[in-house]
């Protein structure tokens, strides 16, 4: 017997169909990122446990980088993400000449205490003459666990207190401005990144090193990040580091005059 559909049901079947085929085709690029995706997190799981300060990242780099120049003070930028991605949204400036030469040991999403272990082996192994430390934003964003200032700043004089043994000059920056994190979003970072920076600013000048701010240069009237020097509201884009580079030129030749 021939099955008899309601009037219009065939239609709505082909069109639910067309729907179902549609929806499927439109998820085919987020079921081809999912592998992508869960590589990234299985790699991340795998260092946290087997690598938490991630020494693995610049272990060959710093291998193969030949002894210091003569007469070119090396300087070596320490930080998160936002020294990490520098050189790439500014290659310019890295490739011009330079009176400095230009170490990057930025490792995105690190917290201070992340920079403090890997600080003998991305630092004081390479010999600069000055270590710029960009440190706190992760903390405050409790990437690894609960903020607490103290603890900030207690690995932060840890890695002066290791420089300074050594003969290397240091540039302590302040935490750059954010109002909110994107991927922490409602810890309320703003009157944090204030509090530390001035805790930062006060232990600077009490130990005579030089308080390279950036803070102040790029904030807004919420004290975070201006949209003209960042869209995401942390990490700044090239309006942004461009606002930078002159304050951190400034902050390597005042640590180098100093004894």
């Amino acid at each position: 017997m021939k099955a008899v559909l309601p009037s219009g049901f065939a239609n709505r079947m082909l069109l639910a169909g067309g729907l179902l085929a549609g929806a499927l085709l439109g998820a085919m690029p987020a079921f081809a990122q999912q592998p992508a995706q869960d590589e990234w997190h299985r790699q991340e799981e795998d260092r946290l446990h087997n690598d938490w300060a991630f020494l693995k990242r610049y272990a060959a780099a710093n291998q193969q980088l030949p002894a210091p120049i003569p007469g070119v003070p090396r300087v070596v930028l320490l930080g998160n993400s936002i020294t990490e991605g520098w050189p790439t949204a500014d290659s310019a400036f890295f490739a011009r000449r330079q009176p400095y030469e230009f170490i990057g040991r930025g490792i995105g999403g690190q917290t201070s205490g992340q920079m403090l272990l890997r600080f003998r082996q991305d630092v004081v192994a390479l010999r600069p003459a000055v270590v710029v430390i960009l440190a706190g934003t992760n903390d405050v964003a409790e990437n690894r666990g609960p903020y607490s200032p103290t603890s900030t700043m207690d690995n932060i004089m840890s890695m002066v207190e290791l420089a300074r043994a050594q003969g290397i000059r240091v540039v302590l920056c302040s935490v750059p401005p954010a109002y909110d994190f994107p991927w922490r979003p409602n810890l309320q970072p703003a009157p944090k990144i204030v509090a530390l920076n001035q805790l930062i600013e006060a232990y600077a000048t009490k130990n005579r090193l030089v308080y390279l701010n950036y803070h102040t240069a790029l904030a807004d009237e919420r004290q975070g990040l201006k949209q003209e020097y960042g869209q995401d509201g942390v990490h700044p884009t090239l309006p942004g580091y461009r606002v930078m580079e002159p304050l951190l030129q400034q902050a390597i030749a005042a640590a180098l005059k100093r004894k």
